[in-house]
């Protein structure tokens, strides 16, 4: 049965009669409001992370730490601050000494490289052979476990970050403001706090149920001062926690959505946090700016794809679809193809969409699914395509070329996420003229349009989630209807050029705000 919810958006899809919305995509919970002045000043910017695109990614922080950084250097002096991986250090570009710091409590001591990207982008490298150079992820082995060390290698990043803002190390470059990414980097503010520095911080949350959580037992080899240990500090029921370290000691907390930001401040999504980051939103120091995604996911010159097009030319979608039926050895069919391009991980709701592939099959769908994540989850990815041969099909692991062609052959893409701090994945679907059909939270409730560039459902439940997937079967049975949204979702304005403005305005405010109050 469609649901009665398809109908009044019917004269929505005319594209001769409505002009795609452009939605705000700075809102925030509370945020400063100063305007970046073209022409201002070049504020110097250290970002810290645990990985970069361009050399070692995981997931969508390695994307925002590459993205943002570059899109931001027309207005800012910005340069990385990244672990020595064996992926960094063995990437194609050369890696000059620049600097070295000391050993301090438990932390060694380690030198600082300097590598210059083709594009311009200054990248500092911490190396530390005993902490960095490892086989694996850079969190932890290959066999998924992470490294019982974990909590000394992202300490001493951590340390390395206030070490250079206080102009330590011989880098000849001391940052006016330092941007820490996620629980990896959030003892960069901490330890600028201790150490009595004057320097802003920005702190943004990629992921809060992500928080970097240790015994405390861990304060003397990492040199924790006792004052840390309570609960407007770092301490977290009982324990250290990278995370809040990065909360309580930031000038200013940002996400990376405005819906996000919102729910972080309940029970539901604040992962014992809740509280902290109420008290955070009230005095205005908790903002939401979405992610963008790089130019380079444009379907009219991805040279990724089999075969590129543009708006209105479905028959190159039908070429990149052909190709991806063929590489998960799906049967030839006229039916609609989904996409799952995930992790594969609890947080990504992949029992739902367990809960509802019997469905999609009987509706004459295909599912194409690739990512790699939690063993149990791969395995019921693996069980769910031998139950259903030709129609579905899973690749484990991640591949960009294939993740990229899957964008671009599929009808849909299924996002049934539990929670999503922004999500790329749907934005690069939309790009591609990929519909989807996600849970309506956190990022994905700010860029999806319902019903116009994709379809939400509200509860975690495979009812909700079926009444969605109900519409989107109603849509690709009506050509026009289905043209039309992807129409309309290929020219959602996802770039990093509209994400980056307010970045840039609260780098300067931080910085104007830490200067008057010196005098």
């Amino acid at each position: 049965m469609i649901s009665a919810a398809v109908e009044p958006h019917v004269e929505l899809f005319n594209p001769n009669t409505r002009e795609p919305q452009v939605p705000d995509f700075a809102t925030t919970v509370k945020a400063p409001g100063t305007q970046h002045r073209p022409g201002s000043q070049k504020r110097k910017v250290l970002f810290v992370t645990s990985e970069i695109a361009d050399l070692v990614k995981t997931g969508g922080l390695g994307d925002v730490s590459s993205a943002l950084p570059k899109a931001m250097r027309q207005l800012h002096d910005v340069r990385v601050l990244i672990p020595g991986y064996p992926q960094v250090l063995d990437s194609d570009s050369p890696i000059h000494i620049v600097g070295e710091l000391p050993g301090h409590a438990a932390l060694p001591a380690c030198k600082i490289g300097r590598m210059d990207l083709t594009d311009g982008l200054v990248i500092y490298v911490l190396i530390c052979p005993e902490l960095y150079q490892r086989e694996g992820t850079p969190y932890g082995a290959n066999n998924g476990r992470d490294w019982p060390d974990n909590h000394i290698r992202f300490a001493r990043l951590g340390l390395a970050a206030a070490e250079i803002a206080a102009g330590e190390g011989m880098v000849h470059w001391t940052p006016e403001l330092v941007h820490a990414h996620d629980w990896p980097a959030g003892l960069a503010p901490a330890y600028m706090h201790w150490r009595g520095l004057s320097t802003p911080t920005l702190f943004t949350i990629h992921n809060l149920a992500y928080q970097g959580v240790y015994s405390r037992g861990s304060c003397p080899e990492l040199a924790i001062p006792a004052h840390a240990l309570q609960q407007e500090g770092m301490e977290f029921y009982g324990k250290l926690s990278y995370l809040k370290a990065g909360l309580a000691y930031s000038s200013h907390i940002t996400t990376v959505s405005a819906t996000y930001a919102q729910e972080i401040t309940t029970p539901d999504f604040g992962c014992g946090l809740d509280g902290f980051l109420g008290s955070k939103a009230q005095q205005g120091l908790l903002s939401g700016i979405p992610n963008g995604i790089d130019e380079s996911w444009d379907s009219a010159t991805d040279k990724h794809l089999v075969h590129n097009f543009s708006i209105n030319d479905w028959e190159g979608k039908a070429r990149n679809a052909q190709q991806v039926r063929e590489l998960f050895e799906l049967e030839p069919s006229s039916g609609p193809l989904f996409a799952v391009v995930s992790r594969l991980v609890y947080q990504k709701g992949l029992d739902l969409t367990l809960g509802v592939a019997e469905y999609i099959v009987n509706q004459g769908g295909q599912i194409a699914i690739i990512g790699r994540g939690e063993p149990e989850e791969e395995q019921a990815m693996r069980d769910l395509a031998l139950r259903h041969p030709g129609k579905i099909g899973v690749r484990i692991g991640f591949n960009e070329t294939d993740a990229r062609r899957m964008f671009a052959g599929s009808d849909f893409l299924l996002m049934p996420s539990r929670y999503e701090p922004c999500g790329l994945s749907q934005m690069y679907a939309q790009r591609f003229g990929s519909l989807p059909v996600a849970r309506n939270t956190g990022g994905l409730a700010d860029t999806i349009e319902n019903g116009v560039t994709g379809f939400l459902f509200d509860e975690s439940t495979v009812d909700s989630y079926r009444e969605a997937l109900s519409r989107a079967f109603y849509v690709h049975a009506k050509k026009d209807l289905l043209n039309a949204m992807r129409c309309l979702s290929m020219t959602q304005p996802f770039n990093w050029c509209q994400a980056v403005e307010p970045y840039a305005r609260l780098y300067e405010e931080l910085v104007q705000q830490a200067q008057y109050a010196r005098y």
